[in-house]
């Protein structure tokens, strides 16, 4: 047992492990891997368990912002979280000391202004994304204030972002911005990669480097064979750019049109021409043809991918498919119905440290 390095463990509804040693945590996330794809062998990938994640979203309340109480819909105040990169924590006592009084969204009543204030930082730069309540009659007011934090922070970039009071999302397709600009840039084994401030890209720098890196190790096993990459979910072209060079070409495959949009200024940017970005959700790939032979990054949100787009992987047969997941259930499910390839490995990153989460990479080699 270790003791919990933050105040708040066991009233915020965040991490869930702090109270265990690391060793043990990564000891009960390999477990639960082997388990579930009953393979003999995982390998571990690991960083710092504390001060990596670059993206946090804090809730707003009459008195500032912070964190979701445990079981409960109020919000804890914090000063400070363990498990972020210091900028955060910085850019989280500016918004702590100006946002002291403010129209805070109640989640319960649906009133009030202010819902989120998500903050995100990169290696470069910084950005805050005020989330606000369009159906609120006070969002002028509101708007006037954020323009009055944007003179005194360092924040980078601030964003003023609407959502619906029934949603629950920080993000939207609906903001606009207030200082800087709406996106932030990243890069990952030498190359570099823009993405929205409303947009995903990974919350641990460190250990998606590290995956990036293995699963370029995973292909260049097969590179005699060269031949086509799909690069499926492919967001805004990370796993596809960074592994162009093993490849005659690659088909990155996104449904987010915005994402699909920075993919391709990424393919410009780091000069991969050979690198194609389409904009199509992946229960339709039969809209598109491929090559052969071809070998497979798939990359799907927790909900697994659609039985369609694994029937049609199924037709396709392509040479390896490295699946990648932040789901290990859906992960185990979806491997049943891939029957002619055979597991070669699996690979934990521990992505999310001081919590139950893990990411999860599994190399599928085509029988015969």
């Amino acid at each position: 047992m270790d003791e919990p390095q933050c105040p708040y463990f066991g009233v915020c509804n965040g991490c869930s492990a702090q109270h265990l040693s690391y060793e043990l945590q990564v000891e009960n996330k390999k477990k639960v891997l082997v388990q579930s794809l009953r393979c003999p062998e995982v390998l571990v990938f690991t960083g710092e368990p504390y001060s990596y994640r670059n993206r946090m979203d804090f809730l707003f309340h009459k008195q500032g912002v912070g964190l979701r109480k445990k079981n409960s819909s109020e919000v804890v105040h914090v000063y400070n979280c363990c498990i972020c990169v210091p900028k955060i924590n910085q850019l989280l006592e500016e918004v702590q000391g100006f946002f002291r009084d403010n129209d805070a969204f109640d989640f319960k009543k649906k009133t009030g202004t202010f819902l989120y204030a998500v903050i995100r930082v990169t290696s470069p730069e910084s950005s805050i994304s005020i989330v606000l309540n369009e159906d609120s009659s006070r969002t002028a007011a509101a708007i006037e204030k954020v323009k009055k934090f944007a003179e005194k922070t360092t924040a980078d970039n601030i964003i003023v972002t609407y959502v619906s009071k029934d949603a629950e999302d920080s993000i939207s397709s609906t903001y606009f911005v207030v200082k800087g600009k709406s996106e932030l840039q990243e890069t990952l084994l030498d190359k570099k990669f823009c993405f929205s401030v409303q947009g995903f890209f990974q919350n641990n720098l460190v250990m998606a480097e590290k995956m990036q890196e293995y699963v370029q190790e995973l292909l260049k096993q097969y590179q005699e064979k060269k031949g086509q990459l799909l690069d499926l979910y492919g967001g805004v072209g990370t796993f596809g750019i960074c592994n162009a060079e093993s490849f005659f070409t690659v088909k990155v495959v996104e449904e987010d049109k915005t994402a699909v949009d920075f993919a391709k200024k990424n393919i410009l940017i780091n000069k991969t021409e050979k690198v194609e970005a389409i904009n199509l959700d992946a229960k339709q790939l039969r809209k598109l043809n491929f090559s052969s032979p071809l070998f497979v990054i798939t990359d799907p949100p927790r909900s697994g991918m659609d039985v369609q787009t694994i029937r049609r992987l199924n037709e396709l047969q392509p040479e390896v498919i490295i699946y990648v997941s932040c789901n290990v259930q859906q992960l185990a499910k979806g491997l049943k119905l891939f029957k002619n390839y055979t597991l070669k490995s699996a690979a934990l990153f521990d992505l999310f440290p001081q919590t139950n989460h893990l990411e999860a990479v599994a190399e599928l080699v085509r029988k015969g």
